[in-house]
């Protein structure tokens, strides 16, 4: 549009149009005479009518109110609150489109963010079965306005809880969970916690599932520290033969943070033990670790891929977290280094290091762009470098160091392609350039998409 023209849609009004695209967080894309309108749920090729919800200057937002010719990339969602639930937002799209919406999303955030025109994106790497995939879930507790407990996933952009019972996602023995969990506070008057007034005890269940073992751990997050008939709760889980672990965490501040500082075991054990390839992991339940063990073993094949290890590389993983990726790493490499700030991943890693009797390996706690850059005045300096950082990305103090140390390789792993694009960005003028994007779908049926890139030095 040009300068001065008004908007060519009004605010509660209905119209036809043509869905041509995609944004980043999947909301359909597309224009009413040159004006640019998102509409969730829409899909690329569906003709839609839509009613106008809220306009700005040079775009504004629609919601479906019939979809006139569906595209040939529309599916039914297999799952009954897809639309109402903040978990899923592309369950109403065919896999493969999907697969597909992940390379243009890493392609073309590359490409605006980063600057790069010519980069090679290869296919995202799907899943056969892309159901049931996550061993990890967050379900959180309240009540509806009649007092009735409710227990499910919050919908999008709300802490309004869209009660489940059952996930498509997540792991089938979760739903007895919550069965379980659910009767025993209705049977014992034991109160969901309400955020509004800061009352209540049961605030979050939960899960981790090891598919190694078969086994799942239940974590309550309470508002307290204690709960009232805890053997009563206890008996009612262990019905389920495969709990293998019963824990109660402490959370009693007003926070939007699920997890709180303090964990005991009531039941069983405080750990679980999975595997990744030929590599055992223990993981307590405040460590981060892969939500998708299938998808996990190629991507880490993927990095092992990229770091072309002879056997006689010298390899830092910043942002180890309880070691997967440098374990996963050390039979190739000569001698492994990693970094993680959460002093319990860091136990998990040394533990998982003589679990798989591997001795090249070693790990620190602290910030990762302090104790690598530490460790290079020490005079430690790597031949690879692999980093996979939280949303924010990489630390410029971090990055300043990998090309002050100029390894041969940088293999970076992203769970965010525009801190990806911006990172790989600095590298690029550091001496850095890519040669391989990979995108992983890790998160079926969501907007995210993993990433992993091949960076050699100039």
């Amino acid at each position: 549009m040009g300068k001065g023209k008004v908007v060519p849609v009004i605010k509660n009004e209905c119209y036809s149009m043509q869905i041509e695209d995609l944004n980043v967080d999947g909301d359909g894309v597309g224009k009413i005479d040159g004006y640019t309108l998102f509409v969730p749920g829409a899909v690329p090729g569906d003709r839609v009518y839509v009613k106008i919800v809220k306009t700005n200057k040079n775009y504004g937002y629609a919601r479906i109110e019939e979809i006139i010719a569906p595209s040939q990339d529309r599916c039914t969602p297999s799952c009954n609150v897809a639309s109402k639930c903040g978990g899923c937002q592309l369950q109403h799209i065919k896999y493969n489109a999907q697969l597909e919406f992940k390379k243009n999303k890493v392609e073309q955030t590359l490409k605006r963010i980063g600057g790069f025109e010519d980069i090679k994106v290869l296919p995202t790497i799907g899943m056969e079965n892309p159901d049931f995939y996550r061993n990890k879930a967050q379900y959180p507790v309240g009540e509806d306005v009649h007092g009735n407990i409710q227990i499910g996933f919050y919908a999008n952009r709300s802490h309004r809880i869209v009660p489940i019972e059952t996930c498509k996602i997540q792991n089938e023995k979760n739903d007895q969970v919550i069965e379980a969990v659910r009767n025993y506070m209705v049977d014992n008057g034991v109160k969901a916690y309400i955020e509004e007034t800061h009352k209540g005890l049961i605030r979050h269940i939960v899960t981790r599932y090891s598919k190694h073992k078969n086994v799942l751990q239940v974590t309550l997050v309470i508002n307290g520290r204690n709960i009232p008939k805890q053997e009563e709760l206890i008996k009612r889980l262990t019905k389920l033969e495969w709990i293998e672990g019963i824990l109660l965490n402490i959370n009693c501040e007003k926070t939007n943070v699920i997890l709180g500082k303090e964990t005991k075991v009531i039941y069983g054990k405080r750990h679980i033990i999975d595997t990744i390839g030929d590599v055992m992991y223990r993981i307590s339940p405040t460590s981060f670790y892969q939500v998708n063990p299938v998808q996990t073993e190629k991507l880490y094949q993927t990095a092992l891929n990229y770091a072309q290890l002879t056997g006689e590389e010298i390899v830092w993983d910043a942002y180890c977290g309880i070691g997967t990726i440098a374990l996963y790493l050390a039979n190739k490499a000569k001698h492994v280094y990693g970094v993680e700030i959460v002093p319990e991943a860091i136990e998990d890693a040394r533990y998982n290091m003589e679990l798989n009797k591997i001795e090249n390996a070693e790990f620190f706690v602290g910030e990762a762009e302090e104790v690598i850059e530490k460790k290079y005045q020490e005079g430690i300096i790597a031949d690879v470098i692999v980093v996979d950082p939280p949303r924010k990305g990489c630390d410029q103090k971090l990055l300043d160091t990998m090309i002050n140390m100029k390894p041969k390789r940088v293999v970076y792993v992203s769970c965010d392609p525009a801190t990806l694009a911006r990172d790989v960005k600095v590298l690029a003028e550091g001496g850095y350039e890519i040669v391989e994007v990979q995108p992983v779908d890790m998160f079926p049926h969501t907007v995210h998409v993993e990433t992993i890139v091949k960076l050699e030095r100039r």
